[in-house]
């Protein structure tokens, strides 16, 4: 069993791959592979792709290696690979982004990434630190996960889902903010898993197990 890293040189992967390893091994989940090749991508049994920064930035750092994403739409659409985006990684899955400009997604599930509003003044822009998850819909990735488990979150644009199902689990910052999206081998989450301590090894370990 291949869990895939995929470094596309947007963000530090080093916690992520401690976290990733750390589950695989407890539950004997086979190797985890942090890689730019397409060859590694079209082999893996399970895809992670991670993002930091913003959203245009994320897509063309992608795009600039030949291949790449071909690979991973190859193996998550056409194949069923289950699939995991973290953060921007995550986001990317949208139709669009309208950070700084709009950017075209992935198309994969319908909706737009757009900047947080709080509806309260004190409330700052970016959205960090821990939060409380509200969960909307059950999902294989979320056994063990209630509502009120924290996470971490460092985020200025948000996931505005077309299809309400596709909006697995929400936060209150000042008004409703996606926290997890999925739909059929997919599913991302705004915050970063690697950071959430126990909720985020819940989800990292259920992840490695789901066999969508």
């Amino acid at each position: 069993m291949l869990t895939v890293l995929v470094d596309y040189e947007s963000g530090n992967l080093h916690s992520a791959e401690k976290a990733f390893a750390r589950m695989s091994a407890e539950a004997e989940g086979g190797e985890v592979l942090v890689t730019s090749r397409p060859e590694d991508v079209a082999r893996a049994d399970r895809i992670v792709l991670p993002g930091d920064g913003a959203f245009p930035a994320c897509r063309s750092a992608l795009d600039r290696f030949t291949g790449l994403f071909e690979a991973i739409e190859e193996a998550v659409t056409g194949r069923g690979r289950p699939f995991l985006g973290i953060c921007i990684g995550m986001q990317m899955m949208a139709t669009r982004g309208l950070e700084y400009r709009e950017t075209e997604g992935f198309g994969w599930i319908p909706g737009e990434v757009v900047k947080i509003e709080p509806g309260e003044a004190r409330l700052k822009v970016p959205h960090m630190g821990w939060n409380d998850l509200v969960v909307d819909h059950p999902h294989p990735v979320l056994d063990g996960i209630t509502t009120g488990r924290h996470a971490y979150f460092v985020h200025s644009y948000h996931f505005r889902v077309a299809d309400s199902a596709h909006r697995l689990a929400h936060c209150d910052y000042g008004g409703d903010i996606t926290a997890i999206v999925g739909r059929d081998n997919m599913i991302g989450t705004q915050f970063h898993p690697e950071k959430s301590q126990e909720t985020g090894l819940r989800i990292i370990a259920n992840f490695l197990s789901w066999a969508p």
